[in-house]
């Protein structure tokens, strides 16, 4: 894939978040309410069926809408979710993309939503994050 636009300034503050190191996030685009990232397959984040295991998908699903709000809110903003759903559509069995899009950048609450595809380009999840801004 080819790089887009990515913010160095919201990079340089998520290199420091030890969950993005741990999963390997290899960012793709980051600007203007939307971040694109992979997140490689490996055999130790299996579930009990041999894919992707849910709940590592829904963190990165958490972390990935955090990224995108960071790009409108500003790198040093402080947030936090406050809930998240997600709908779990097929077994991740490859590497996964996630795409993350702000809905609404509100006063004090953003809504983000989350496609999580499979290196098939087959859809496996659909999330949406809220956070709360804390410093607006």
């Amino acid at each position: 894939m080819e790089n887009k636009i990515v913010r160095q300034d919201v990079l340089s503050r998520i290199k420091k978040i030890p969950i993005v190191e741990t999963l390997g996030f290899e960012f793709i685009e980051m600007e203007s309410g939307i971040c694109e990232a992979i997140v490689k397959h490996q055999k130790k984040y299996d579930g009990i069926y041999e894919s992707f295991h849910g709940g590592l998908l829904m963190t990165v699903a958490d972390s990935i809408s955090a990224f995108a709000l960071l790009t409108l809110a500003g790198a040093d903003a402080a947030i936090t979710t406050t809930d998240m759903n997600i709908r779990f559509l097929a077994a991740c069995r490859t590497d996964v993309r996630a795409i993350a899009r702000v809905i609404k950048h509100g006063r004090t609450l953003a809504p983000v939503a989350v496609d999580l595809y499979d290196m098939n380009n087959t859809l496996i999840a659909v999330a949406q994050v809220n956070y709360i801004i804390l410093n607006k």
